[in-house]
C-alpha cells in the first residue's frame, strides 16, 4: 500500500499497486503524511500513516463503522444521521472502499453527510492515523498432489489452513485466504507450516473424483478433514448429515454450503458488524435458533443447529450465488480446486454437454460478415470430438448462481471458458501502473462506427485512465501491442483461420511470444481460438465470439459491453448483461480469468437496476448487485439511504423496493449505473423518474 499528498488538492491519496486501485481522503490542509506502526490497529493493516488536520472529507457517501480501539462496536453510520462522538479512542472504518480503510483517533468528532460524502470534523487539528490493507490475497504454499485421488483428499484437509478465522465471520470474504495451490508430482508433498484448524468436520465420501472434487469449498470454507466413507455424508462431532436424498450428490454438497454459510451471515450480526441485516429480518420468525447464543458455539454445535432448519424453509431468502462451475473429473482438474474454493464455487461434475451449433443471425444475406459459419463438438467414444472444426457446445444452466463457467475441453456456449493460467495469474500478479492503459483497435475502415467505444472509457473520478485509438495496424505494429504491458485492448475487426487480419496480411496468435494485455475483447467472427491462445500466451482473460457475426450487433454489444467494464463490473456478469440486450449476445463468451475487472466500482460492488412504474408516483426498482475478487461473496451492502434503512448480503437479484419519484431520483444521481426499463438499457446519468412512462 502507498500513501501520498494529492496531486490535486489538500490530502492523502492512498493506493494499492497490485489491484491497480486507488482512494482519496481530503483534509483541512496541506499535510505531510509520516509512516507509523501498523500493530497499534486492532484489525490487520498492510501499511500506515499520520497526518495533522481539523476535518476530514470522505468524498464518497460510504457506510461508517464507528469502534473503540479494542474492537467494541459504538455506532454504524450508513442510516445517513449525522452524529456528535464523545472525546474518545476509536477506530474509524470506511465501508466499500476499494481496500480496507482504517482511520484511528483521540478525539471527539461530528460525522456529518454533506456535499455526496462523510465529513470528520475534529474541532481542531488533531493526528489521524490512516491504516489500509489490500484486498489481494496470495496463496501461502503449494502442495504437490500424485494422480492418486487419496492425495487431492489430503490436499483438500488442509485448506482451511488459510481461514482466518473459524468464526461466523468467515463468512466476510476478508476472513477468508486464499487456499494452498494443487500442482501435479510424483509423491505427495505438504509445506509443514500448513495446519488445519481443529474444527471437528469431516466428510465422509466414497474416493473417487466425481464425489470428491464437488466438495472444494465446503471443506474449505468449515476447515474440514476429507475422509473415505461408503456412503457421502457431513461428520460434525457427534452429528451426521447425509449428503444424498431426492437431489443429486452435488446439489446435496452445495445446498449444505449455501444453507450453512447463509445462516452465518445473519449470526454474524451478533459479533463486530451489529447490523440490521433484511434476510436476518425475513429468516428469523422462521426458524426457532438463538443466534445470539450460536454465534459464540462451536464450530460442529452451529452446523449441527444450522442444519436442522429444513432447507425448504431458507430456499426463498438464499442469495444466488455469485459462481457455479461444471469440472469433468480429470487427474489434472484437481489443479483447479483450490480456486474454486477460493471463490466457494458451486462445483458439479458433468455428464456431457449438450451438442448445439452457433448459428448466424437470420438476416445473414444482409449483413456483412467477419468469418464463415462451422461446426459443432459432439461426445465420441474417446472423449470430445471437433466436428467441422467447431468445438463449442452447450452445457445446462445451474440454478441459483449468477455467474457460471467450464473447467475442461472445450468451448461452452454462454458460460465462461476457465483456464488454469489465467487463475495462475491473478493470484501472481505484481504491483503495476498507477495508470489504466486502454487500446482501442480498429483494423477495417467498414466499422469505424464501433470505434466510438474509445469514448466509453476513461470516465472516472479517482482513475487515471490512458485511452489510444489504432488504425489499421500491421502484423508486427499488432504483435509489438500485444507484447506491451497493459490493461485492456478492444480489437475491432477480421478474425478467420490465419488469425487477426492486419493491414499486410494476418497475425496468428500462436506466432506470439508473449502477451502482456490483462484482458481484450476480440469483437470479431469467431475469434475464440485466437482469444484463447492469447490466455496462453500470457492473459488473464477476455471476451470473444464463437460464431460469425455482423456488424451492426456486434457494435451495439461492443458499446454496452465497453460502458460496463468501465463502471466496475466483472468480464462475466459485464457479458451476461449485455448479452440481454442483443439478440445475439449468445455468440459471445468469457475465456480465462472471468472474474476480472478492469476497474473496480466506486461503491465496491456494481449496481443494476431494472424499474417499472406502478402509478403516478411509485415504482418497482430490482436491485442488483455483482460481487467481484475485491469485494467477494458474502459482502455486506448498503442502498441509497433513501431507499432501505437495512444492509443486504450482495448478491442478483439482491433487494426489491417500492420508490417514490424523489426517491427514485435521489439514488439514480448518486452513482452512474445501468438501468433497464422496458427491456431497454439506460445509464442512471441519462435518467430521470419522469422519463419512466
Amino acid at each position: 500500500m502507498e500513501f501520498r499528498r494529492h496531486p490535486d488538492r489538500d490530502g492523502l491519496d492512498v493506493y494499492d499497486p497490485i489491484e491497480n486501485v486507488r482512494f482519496a481522503l481530503y483534509t483541512s490542509g496541506s499535510v505531510q503524511p509520516a509512516a507509523v506502526s501498523t500493530e497499534t490497529f486492532y484489525f490487520p493493516v498492510d501499511a500506515a500513516v499520520a497526518v495533522e488536520t481539523g476535518t476530514l472529507y470522505v468524498p464518497k457517501l460510504l457506510p461508517v463503522t464507528i469502534r473503540t480501539q479494542d474492537g467494541e462496536m459504538v455506532a454504524e453510520t450508513s442510516d445517513g444521521d449525522n452524529r456528535s462522538v464523545q472525546p474518545g479512542a476509536y477506530l474509524i472504518e470506511l465501508s466499500t472502499a476499494p481496500m480496507k480503510l482504517y482511520l484511528a483517533v483521540e478525539s471527539a468528532f461530528r460525522l456529518e453527510q454533506r456535499d455526496g460524502g462523510v465529513v470528520l470534523d475534529f474541532g481542531a487539528e488533531t493526528t489521524v492515523r490512516v491504516g489500509a490493507r489490500s484486498y489481494h490475497d496470495r496463496p501461502a504454499e503449494t502442495i504437490t498432489v500424485t494422480d492418486d485421488v487419496g492425495d487431492v483428499m489430503r490436499a483438500l484437509s488442509v485448506n482451511g489452513s488459510a481461514l482466518k478465522t473459524t468464526s461466523p465471520e468467515r463468512s466476510f470474504p476478508t476472513l477468508r485466504g486464499h487456499p494452498p495451490l494443487i500442482k501435479r508430482g510424483d509423491t505427495f508433498d505438504a509445506p509443514d507450516g500448513l495446519v488445519r484448524p481443529d474444527t471437528g468436520v469431516k466428510p465422509a465420501v466414497p474416493p473417487d473424483r466425481e464425489h470428491v472434487f464437488p466438495l472444494a469449498s465446503l471443506a474449505y470454507y468449515h476447515g474440514a478433514k476429507v475422509v473415505s466413507g461408503t456412503r457421502p455424508r457431513l461428520v460434525a462431532g457427534e452429528f451426521e448429515h447425509e449428503l444424498t436424498g431426492a437431489d443429486s450428490y452435488e446439489e446435496a454438497v452445495n445446498r449444505t454450503l449455501r444453507q450453512t454459510f447463509f445462516l452465518d451471515c445473519l449470526t454474524r450480526t451478533e459479533g463486530y458488524y451489529q447490523v440490521d441485516l433484511h434476510e436476518r429480518e425475513q429468516v428469523e420468525p422462521l426458524v426457532d435458533l438463538d443466534f445470539s447464543a450460536l454465534y459464540d458455539a462451536p464450530l460442529t454445535e452451529r452446523l449441527a443447529a444450522y442444519l436442522s432448519v429444513p432447507f425448504e424453509t431458507l430456499e426463498p431468502h438464499i442469495p444466488n450465488w455469485r459462481l457455479g462451475v461444471d469440472l469433468t473429473p480429470t487427474v489434472e482438474n484437481a489443479e483447479y480446486l483450490p480456486y474454486l474454493a477460493d471463490s466457494l464455487a458451486l462445483v458439479r461434475i458433468p455428464d456431457s454437454p449438450n451438442p448445439n451449433s452457433v448459428k448466424p443471425m437470420s438476416d445473414a444475406q444482409s449483413e456483412f460478415f467477419r468469418a464463415p459459419p462451422s461446426g459443432v463438438l459432439v461426445r465420441g467414444s474417446n472423449g470430445w470430438d471437433a466436428v467441422n472444426d467447431r468445438d463449442v457446445f452447450q452445457v445446462d444452466s445451474m440454478p441459483n448462481v449468477i455467474e457460471q463457467a467450464w473447467a475442461g475441453p472445450g468451448f461452452p456456449l454462454k458460460v465462461n471458458k476457465l483456464d488454469l493460467s489465467a487463475l495462475q495469474r491473478r493470484v501472481d500478479r505484481v504491483p503495476t501502473s498507477d495508470t489504466i492503459d486502454i487500446h482501442v483497435v480498429c483494423n477495417d475502415e467498414k466499422m469505424l462506427d464501433e470505434d466510438v467505444v474509445q469514448e466509453l472509457y476513461g470516465i472516472r473520478e479517482f482513475l487515471d485512465f490512458d485511452v489510444t485509438a489504432h488504425y489499421d495496424l500491421a502484423q508486427d505494429e499488432l504483435r509489438e501491442l500485444l507484447a506491451q504491458q497493459s490493461d485492456f485492448v478492444h480489437y475491432i475487426g477480421h478474425i478467420d483461420e490465419r488469425g487477426f487480419l492486419c493491414s499486410d496480411g494476418s497475425l496468428d496468435a500462436r506466432s506470439l511470444s508473449e502477451v502482456n494485455v490483462t484482458a481484450f475483447l476480440l469483437n470479431a467472427c469467431e475469434s475464440y481460438r485466437q482469444g484463447y491462445e492469447l490466455v496462453k500466451k500470457g492473459s488473464r482473460g477476455g471476451v470473444a465470439t464463437l460464431s460469425p457475426i455482423g456488424n451492426p450487433s456486434a457494435t451495439k454489444l461492443g458499446k454496452i459491453l465497453a460502458r460496463l467494464l468501465n463502471y466496475g463490473f466483472p468480464l462475466r456478469a459485464a457479458l451476461s448483461i449485455a448479452r440481454r440486450h442483443s439478440l445475439y449476445g449468445y455468440q459471445y463468451t468469457v475465456i480465462g480469468d472471468g472474474g476480472l475487472s478492469l476497474v473496480h466500482s466506486e461503491t465496491g460492488v456494481p449496481l443494476h437496476l431494472e424499474v417499472d412504474r406502478i402509478g403516478d408516483d411509485r415504482f418497482i426498482v430490482k436491485a442488483s448487485t455483482y460481487p467481484n475478487d475485491l469485494h467477494g461473496f458474502g459482502t455486506f451492502v448498503h442502498l441509497h439511504q433513501q431507499w432501505s434503512e437495512k444492509k443486504h448480503i450482495s448478491s442478483a437479484p439482491m433487494a426489491k423496493l417500492n420508490l417514490t419519484s424523489e426517491e427514485l431520483n435521489y439514488g439514480l444521481s448518486k452513482e452512474v449505473t445501468p438501468v433497464v426499463i422496458d427491456d431497454t438499457l439506460y445509464w442512471s446519468d441519462e435518467l430521470r423518474a419522469s422519463d419512466i412512462k
